[in-house]
């Protein structure tokens, strides 16, 4: 929530950048009304497959790929403002719309099951199946992800008078692109991995001269 003191920092707003087409532009930004209180990540490690993998030669358990990471994260929706200004939008529908924009994070495009369709009926299959969206998780200027939307849990606390939620929790669950996803989405996607690991690499640079400094601090005290 914003903060009374008028002198306080503007904060960002963390945000879901969805990509329904194979060109790098932008077709819906989900911009989170409040940010998350807290964020959790796990990293896991990928090991190299087996032999003959040329990543994994044999009895080498020590070549690795880049971690795979999780987020979980919970926002809060709520329509109270929007209903006070007399918003056409929140009156008709409440939060639909918000709620909408996510749960479709997790469908792929409704072009392509209608095409899919068709092309059964005319006794052609399509080659690729349809896909999720893309969608960046914009945290900051430091960290940009891309990501997919493994589980979305939606709980509604409050209704207007035609059932519209106007106030919802939403538990998200996502998970980073595999090496190979990234490479099929093609650029730029598919150098933002390498580009957030260099910054972690610079960053953790920083980290030990602090360290360094105070361990040499405290053998003077010997």
């Amino acid at each position: 929530m914003a903060s009374d003191f008028s002198g306080s920092p503007r904060l960002l707003k963390g945000a879901l950048v969805v990509f329904e087409a194979a060109t790098p532009v932008p077709t819906n930004l989900i911009a989170f009304q409040y940010n998350p209180d807290q964020v959790t990540r796990q990293l896991q490690q990928v090991r190299c497959g087996r032999a003959p993998d040329p990543c994994s030669p044999a009895g080498d358990t020590r070549r690795v790929l880049p971690p795979s990471q999780s987020f979980r994260m919970t926002i809060e929706l709520d329509a109270t403002d929007q209903l006070e200004e007399t918003s056409p939008l929140a009156i008709a529908s409440g939060l639909y719309p918000a709620l909408s924009a996510l749960e479709l994070l997790l469908y792929p495009p409704s072009t392509d099951i209608i095409l899919g369709k068709l092309m059964a009926k005319l006794g052609s299959a399509r080659v690729s199946p349809a896909t999720q969206p893309m969608v960046l998780l914009v945290w900051g200027p430091l960290r940009v992800v891309p990501v997919k939307i493994e589980s979305l849990s939606i709980t509604e606390e409050a209704f207007d008078q035609l059932l519209n939620p106007i106030r919802a929790k939403v538990d998200l669950e996502l998970h980073t692109l595999s090496a190979r996803e990234l490479k099929a989405a093609g650029a730029p996607f598919d150098t933002l991995a390498l580009v957030n690991q260099i910054a972690k690499e610079v960053l953790a640079r920083t980290a030990p001269v602090a360290s360094v400094a105070q361990i040499g601090g405290g053998l003077k005290l010997f």
